[in-house]
C-alpha cells in the first residue's frame, strides 16, 4: 500500500510540474497536507549532491521544510557524506539516509522527485543533464557550468525533459533586487542607460602567489571522480581547496563562480533580457600566473541591442572609478537618464533619495516575488509556475561569464550574435565556446525516455 502511495505522489508532482506548459493544477491545500504536517506519501523526496561548504549549507537549509524530505546524500569525500549523513538523520530521528559517492546512483533511485546540485561547476552540466533524463527536478547552484556549449546543451535537456529547474542566484529572492528591478521595470529612474557592476577582486590573497605540493589523496577521497571531465592533473591539497575556483580547468574565478554571475544575472534582469544576451563585448584584464590562470583585475564592456551597456569590473577597479562603490561592497548600480540606483546584499542606496520612498502599486509592472529561494522552487515543482530563476536565466548568464573570459583572452573587441549564440566573423573565438572533457565524459543531450 505504501508503494502505491509514493507511486501516487510522484505521478501528482510529475502532473502538476507538466502545467509549466499549461495551466497549473489546481489542487486544494488539503490535498497538499497544508493546513497541518505535510503526509509523508505528499512530500518532495529530495537528493542532495554535493554536501561540500555551499552544499552542506543547503542541506541544513532543506530540513527546515515540512513539505520536503532528504532521502540521499552524494559526496566524493567519505567525510562529507558521513557528516551530511548523520545531520540528516538526527533532523528526522532515524537511520535512513542514504550516501553515495556516484551521483549516478542517486539519481538511478525512482523514489527521488529533485535533487539539489552543489559541486564544483565542471559536474553542473553532467548531473544536470542525467537528472533531466532520469525526469529530476532541480535546483543548481552557479555558475551553470564551464563553456557555452555547456550551457546550450542543460537547457536543451531540461527543456525536452520539462522538469523544474531553479538557478542558484539567490539575489532574486531579496527585497532589495526585488524593488530595485521594479522601479527600474516602471521608469522611476527615467530609461535605464548602464549598468555597473563588480565582484571581489584585485586584492590580498589575489596578488600572492600560491605554491601547490603533490601528493596522494587522502583515504576516502575519490580523486578521480573530483576530477570528473576536467583534465588529469595530479593531487594536491592546494588544487582541491579552494582555489579550484580560479583554475580554468575547474572555474573561471570572480568573474564566474567566486562571485560574478550573481550580479551579471541582475544586470541582465534589470535589462528584462533573461531570454537574450548583449551583441558586443570587450575589455582588460590582469591574469593569474601560478597554479591559478583566471583573470582578477578586470574591466569588461558590454553592449545590448537596445543600447544598454553593462560595465564588470573587479572591485579594486569599481572603488577607483565610481563613487557608488566606495563603500566597498561587492554590488550593482543601475543608472537611468534621470537617476541611479544602488544596490547590494546589505540594502540599497538612490539618487534621488526620494526613489527609496517610492510606491509600486497594483497596476504598476511586478516581477516575481519570491522571499526564499528554495521555497519558490518547491512551489514551482507543485504548481506549475515559472521559477524566479529559470533556465533560460542560467544559461545566459553564463554566455555572458564566458563572452568576458574570451574577450579578455583575445584582446579584441567581439560581437555576439544572441540568435545564433555564436560570435560573429570569429572562428579564433567561436573555438573558445566549448571544450573537451576527459574519456569517458561527455556533454551530449541525452535522449529522454518516451
Amino acid at each position: 500500500m505504501a508503494h502505491r502511495e509514493g507511486l501516487a505522489r510522484r505521478e501528482f508532482l510529475k502532473r502538476t510540474a507538466a502545467g509549466i506548459a499549461g495551466f497549473p493544477a489546481i489542487v486544494p491545500a488539503s490535498a497538499l497536507g497544508l493546513s497541518g504536517a505535510t503526509p509523508p506519501s505528499e512530500r518532495i523526496v529530495m537528493g542532495s549532491i554535493g554536501v561540500g561548504n555551499m552544499g552542506s549549507g543547503h542541506l541544513r537549509g532543506l530540513l527546515q521544510y515540512d513539505d520536503v524530505r532528504v532521502a540521499a546524500v552524494c559526496d566524493v569525500q567519505e567525510t562529507r557524506r558521513q557528516r551530511a549523513k548523520a545531520v540528516v538523520d538526527a533532523a528526522y530521528g532515524d537511520q535512513s539516509c542514504a550516501v553515495y559517492n556516484d551521483f549516478r546512483e542517486l539519481l538511478a533511485r525512482g523514489d527521488i522527485d529533485a535533487v539539489l546540485i552543489a559541486t564544483g561547476e565542471r559536474w553542473h552540466p553532467l548531473i544536470g543533464m542525467e537528472a533531466a533524463r532520469r525526469g529530476k527536478h532541480m535546483y543548481q547552484e552557479k555558475p551553470m557550468c564551464l563553456s557555452v556549449a555547456e550551457a546550450k546543451a542543460q537547457r536543451e535537456a531540461v527543456r525536452r525533459a520539462g522538469v523544474v529547474f531553479q538557478f542558484g542566484t539567490q539575489q532574486r529572492s531579496s527585497y532589495y533586487y526585488r524593488f530595485s528591478m521594479e522601479l527600474v521595470r516602471n521608469g522611476r529612474i527615467g530609461e535605464l542607460q548602464k549598468i555597473l557592476i563588480c565582484s571581489n577582486g584585485g586584492y590580498g590573497y589575489a596578488r600572492q602567489r600560491i605554491e601547490e605540493q603533490v601528493k596522494d589523496p587522502p583515504p576516502g577521497f575519490d580523486y578521480d571522480m573530483w576530477l570528473g571531465p576536467s583534465p588529469y592533473n595530479p593531487y594536491s591539497d592546494t588544487r582541491v581547496s579552494g582555489i579550484w575556483m580560479s583554475i580554468t580547468d575547474y572555474g573561471l574565478g570572480h568573474m564566474g563562480g567566486l562571485w560574478g554571475i550573481h550580479d551579471l544575472d541582475i544586470a541582465q534582469w534589470a535589462n528584462n533580457a533573461d531570454n537574450t544576451t548583449p551583441v558586443s563585448v570587450e575589455g582588460t584584464g590582469v591574469f593569474h600566473d601560478d597554479i591559478r590562470d583566471t583573470a582578477y583585475i578586470y574591466d569588461i564592456e558590454y553592449k545590448y541591442a537596445n543600447g544598454v551597456v553593462c560595465q564588470y569590473m573587479d572591485l579594486s577597479t569599481a572603488k577607483k572609478r565610481y563613487e557608488q562603490f566606495r563603500y566597498g561592497a561587492m554590488a550593482c548600480c543601475l543608472v537611468g537618464s534621470e537617476g541611479w540606483i544602488y544596490v547590494a546584499r546589505e540594502g540599497m542606496r538612490t539618487n534621488p533619495p526620494s526613489l527609496m520612498r517610492s510606491f509600486i502599486g497594483p497596476n504598476d509592472i511586478r516581477v516575481i516575488q519570491s522571499n526564499d529561494h528554495k521555497r519558490n522552487f518547491f512551489d514551482a515543482i507543485r504548481t506549475g509556475r515559472p521559477t524566479i530563476s529559470p533556465v533560460e536565466a542560467a544559461a545566459h548568464d553564463e554566455m555572458m561569464c564566458q563572452m568576458g573570459d574570451i574577450a579578455l583572452r583575445t584582446r579584441r573587441k567581439l560581437r555576439w550574435d544572441p540568435v545564433k549564440e555564436i560570435f560573429i566573423d570569429d572562428p579564433e573565438a567561436n573555438r573558445r565556446l566549448s571544450r573537451s572533457m576527459r574519456s569517458p565524459w561527455r556533454c551530449d543531450v541525452p535522449e529522454m525516455p518516451a
